[in-house]
């Protein structure tokens, strides 16, 4: 038995609060019955949910925590380059990555056959976090480090959201933006005339890069891991 409002969400049909208020309104029916009680308890396997009209089924949803290691591609597949999907050792189809880090960067990827939670994730709308370790080829002023949190032009139409910047020690910082635009974190520190010599990512939303993990090892994320990327 598990609960409603855990059912959709673990169904993909929304964030915990989303799918409350789905039930609220009550745009839900547990066997042809509309129900609004969030906490209902109903086998997963025989009650037949409906949300909006359509029946809602359990997808398999599955979601890994990668650390990406350098000289891999973030793709599903690549003709002649090995990708992060061919360091799962897993039987599950259409799984793909999260984003991108570029071949040469290091660390957090999140693997996954969500895409509704994948795309919410990368929609500029929702201003997810991603933070990465920076290590630079020169030492880093306090006026470059506040051109960062205010925004850079690289070039495209816009300048970059604010930032967060940590610093760490002279040459390396801990940098945390909320887009994801082609080679962005290279093409800031380019725009403070600097140059980016190592790059980690270290958190993506509420996921922390798991230390345990060595390059190009992986694990499931936990429940809470998962709820929390659905509340990102």
């Amino acid at each position: 038995m598990i609960r409603l409002d855990k059912f959709l969400c673990d169904c993909n049909i929304g964030t915990r609060s989303e799918v409350k208020d789905l039930i609220k309104k009550g745009k839900v029916t547990v066997n042809g019955a509309v129900t609004k009680d969030n906490n209902l308890k109903i086998d997963e396997k025989l009650d037949v949910v409906t949300c909006l009209g359509s029946e809602v089924h359990l997808t398999g949803l599955v979601y890994f925590e990668l650390n990406k290691p350098a000289g891999v591609v973030s793709a599903t597949n690549d003709k002649s380059e090995k990708t992060v999907l061919d360091l799962i050792n897993e039987n599950i189809k259409d799984l793909f990555p999260v984003g991108r880090l570029d071949k040469d960067t290091e660390g957090l990827l999140i693997i996954t056959n969500d895409g509704a939670l994948a795309h919410r994730l990368l929609s500029p709308k929702y201003h997810v976090d991603k933070t990465y370790e920076v290590t630079l080829r020169d030492s880093i002023s306090k006026d470059d480090l506040s051109r960062l949190e205010a925004g850079v032009d690289i070039g495209d139409e816009d300048i970059t959201l604010p930032a967060k910047v940590e610093l760490i020690d002279e040459k390396k910082i801990h940098l945390t933006i909320h887009e994801g635009r082609f080679h962005q974190v290279k093409r800031m520190l380019k725009a403070v005339d600097n140059e980016v010599v190592f790059l980690k990512r270290i958190s993506f939303g509420e996921i922390k890069l798991d230390v345990k993990l060595a390059p190009g090892e992986y694990r499931a994320l936990t429940t809470k891991e998962i709820e929390s990327l659905r509340n990102s």
